[in-house]
């Protein structure tokens, strides 16, 4: 579990690769990773976007934002917490994810949240620093 808080609002994530779907005599490899958005603030949030920069093993990198996730755009009062699985394919069998989220608070001011970095790699296999 890889877990970072900005301004009182931790994200976790736990990824798990996906052997049923990657197929690596394609150079298929699929995660799934699950994050869990707690806020400990004493204001409330709602997730506007999403930012994620992804590093593949050979350092192709690939940017993806976009609006809410999953197709929601969560609101958390405080000592709220949010839960979404989604995926990630790579053309390697590891890479890493890193990025941020930007939530409005109830006041009105945007606030940038830091999503940690984390590794994707297969279970069993030796790790690669990306």
């Amino acid at each position: 579990m890889y877990s970072e808080t900005t301004d009182g609002i931790e994200i976790l994530v736990e990824p798990h690769y996906l052997d049923d779907q990657s197929e690596p005599e394609a150079h298929r490899y699929v995660w799934a990773y699950t994050v869990v958005i707690a806020n400990g603030s004493t204001h409330t949030v709602q997730l506007e976007t999403r930012y994620w920069h992804i590093t593949n093993a050979l350092g192709h990198v690939e940017e993806v934002e976009g609006p809410g996730v999953v197709g929601e755009n969560p609101v958390l009062t405080p000592g709220d917490s949010y839960q979404y699985t989604s995926g990630c394919p790579l053309n390697t069998p590891s890479g890493t994810m890193v990025g941020h989220y930007v939530m409005r608070r109830d006041d009105g001011t945007r606030l940038q949240v830091r999503i940690p970095a984390f590794s994707l790699d297969i279970p069993d296999t030796a790790r690669t620093l990306n």
